[in-house]
């Protein structure tokens, strides 16, 4: 009896139903979401377009999934484009992209983040929600998708490979990418050669044998470095001299476009490679950009432009007080980034994209470096080197992962060098961050890249007055007001005409006069001759308005309406 009242409670147990939570609403976080990703973890190409698939069939129609063009070996480009409400194309829109450069992966996981927080936060966050019916969001979270399948499914290490895949003769010897990396002892892993040498630079760590230091300067230590795995394949006396590619993607625009000879990774041609066609056609076809964001790593950065010194007439004060107040924003939001000028304090760089965006486009365009060291024990190390130095990174994978980033040294026979060993960090190790500090990093740059969006031109009329003259005839004055840090024009865009301007028009009546107003007060004023119903108006400025004035002549109602190309399209009824 006992065993069948045992029995009995265990079935009931079992068959029971069981009762559902209710979610703890932690602020800042999305509920119950329809389409519920892992943000702790690293996505290939196929899951990149199943995602972006689930995101656009889950939230339609404020999510479409459109492709922008093929790569060099036939994959879509996925774009995925967000607004709530309207024509997408009619709204001061933002551009975001990741992994232009191959091995910079989790470009596209902040990209996808930032697409799926705003799908799955705009029912339960009023910001979102306006943020959504105000502009349109244009994210292509890979624009190297060859690249990043083979960083993915190929034996590399955190630095390769940089570029797509174009064949490319690197070593020109007549042969495209025929001695590239060789995973020497299978692991899947490029990792380091080491051959133990009285001269050597390093030694082991005292705490850790199998993990190497430099020696210091005036010391011999008992190991030296003979790079990454590989071997001599071409039998020309180098070893990994021509692997796959080895371009850069990001030398490829034409905006201060160098070639080989000044710029490595030019190639010959601006937009030779098809996935910056892609690009660059997307930005012609879609005027209303007035921002973006290009994702790479590493080192924490926030970078804007000049990439170099000859281009510094194309950023005006003007234009530095937009990116100023921006960066010094991210600064705040993303502990440990730097925001910094490119050319001033890092390198420089020709033909790189979020140049020609500002350059050719007219668009306040950041680059931002992800994964700052500063994340592994919120401090700065300085004394450690430029990305946190080997001691951070030593300890962290120590004290931290475990020694999971880690592949230890074991002895292998290599055909040109002998005996030597192989270990060293994984590739996924140094430029990612690890999946602990991943959704952290990217819901932190999420905020700065949605509080920039709601920073483009927002247009609303203002003071509109109709004051009878007599015989028929009235006076119609309008203002359109800008009540955010980006005005619809950059002083470069006006300079170089990039841009159509805006253009205030009028709907009714018989227009007798038209007019820019100067000073409303002192009615200083400034005629319109040609087409007298549209006004152009070059600039609405910053946290600024315009104001236009026609006389017309008729009764009823007339129609006023602003269409900016940057600024969206707005109307009143007087």
């Amino acid at each position: 009896m006992k065993n069948i009242l045992v029995f009995a409670l265990l079935t009931w147990a079992m068959c029971r139903p069981v009762l559902a939570q209710t979610p703890f609403a932690a602020p800042g976080t999305p509920v119950n979401p329809k389409v519920d990703i892992r943000w702790n973890r690293y996505y290939d190409y196929p899951a990149i377009a199943e995602i972006t698939q689930k995101l656009a069939s889950a939230h339609s129609p404020v999510c479409k999934r459109t492709s922008i063009g093929k790569s060099f070996e036939g994959r879509e480009i996925w774009c995925l484009t967000l607004t709530d409400g309207g024509n997408p194309d009619q709204k001061p829109a933002y551009y975001i992209d990741g992994n232009i450069h191959a091995n910079e992966v989790q470009a596209s996981e902040v990209a996808l983040y930032i697409a799926w927080y705003l799908c799955e936060m705009r029912e339960q966050n009023a910001f979102v929600k306006q943020l959504l019916k105000d502009k349109t969001f244009y994210i292509v979270p890979s624009i190297n998708p060859d690249g990043r399948e083979h960083f993915f499914k190929k034996p590399n290490n955190m630095h390769s490979p940089r570029s797509g895949v174009m064949p490319r003769d690197d070593d020109r010897d007549g042969s495209d990418d025929e001695d590239g990396y060789d995973d020497l002892d299978g692991d899947g892993h490029i990792t380091g050669m080491w051959r133990k040498s009285p001269t050597g630079r390093f030694r082991p760590d005292p705490d850790n044998p199998g993990f190497m230091r430099p020696v210091p300067k005036g010391e011999f230590g008992t190991y030296e470095y003979l790079g990454a795995e590989g071997r001599d394949n071409d039998g020309d006396g180098a070893v990994n001299e021509d692997g796959p590619g080895y371009y850069d993607p990001n030398r490829d625009y034409p905006w201060n476009w160098q070639p080989q000879h000044t710029q490595w990774g030019a190639g010959y041609m601006p937009l030779l490679q098809p996935e910056n066609r892609a690009v660059h056609e997307f930005f012609i076809a879609h005027p209303n950009i007035a921002g973006a964001m290009s994702y790479h790593n590493t080192g924490g950065m926030l970078l804007r432009g000049p990439g170099s010194a000859s281009d510094k007439a194309a950023y005006s004060p003007q234009d530095l007080e937009t990116y100023d107040a921006l960066g010094k924003l991210g600064e705040l939001l993303l502990p440990g980034y730097r925001y910094i000028t490119t050319f001033e304090d890092l390198y420089q760089t020709y033909g790189a994209e979020t140049d020609w965006m500002h350059g050719a486009r007219g668009v306040v365009a950041f680059t931002g470096e992800l994964w700052s060291p500063y994340l592994m024990f919120h401090k700065k190390n300085e004394d450690d080197g430029y990305f946190g130095g080997d001691s951070a990174s030593y300890a962290f994978n120590k004290l931290l992962l475990f020694q999971d980033a880690f592949v230890p040294f074991k002895p292998f026979n290599h055909p040109e060098y002998g005996e030597i060993e192989i270990g060293g960090y994984k590739k996924s190790y140094t430029r990612m961050e690890p999946g602990f500090l991943l959704e952290e990093d990217a819901h932190r740059n999420a905020a700065f890249v949605l509080h920039h969006a709601y920073h483009t031109p927002k247009l609303e009329f203002m003071d509109v007055e109709k004051k009878p003259l007599g015989g028929g005839v009235y006076q119609i004055t309008a203002s359109v007001l800008n009540s955010r840090l980006t005005p619809t024009h950059l002083p470069h865009d006006v300079k170089n005409q990039i841009s159509l301007p805006n253009i205030v028009s009028i709907e009714g009546g018989e227009v007798l006069a038209a007019m820019r107003v100067k000073n409303k007060d002192l009615n200083l004023t400034e005629a319109v001759e040609h087409d007298r119903r549209r006004i152009r108006v070059e600039n609405i400025p910053a946290m600024g308005k315009i104001t236009v004035r026609w006389l017309v002549k008729g009764e009823g109602s007339y129609v006023v309406q602003c269409v900016s190309p940057k600024g969206g399209t707005i109307k009143t009824t007087i």
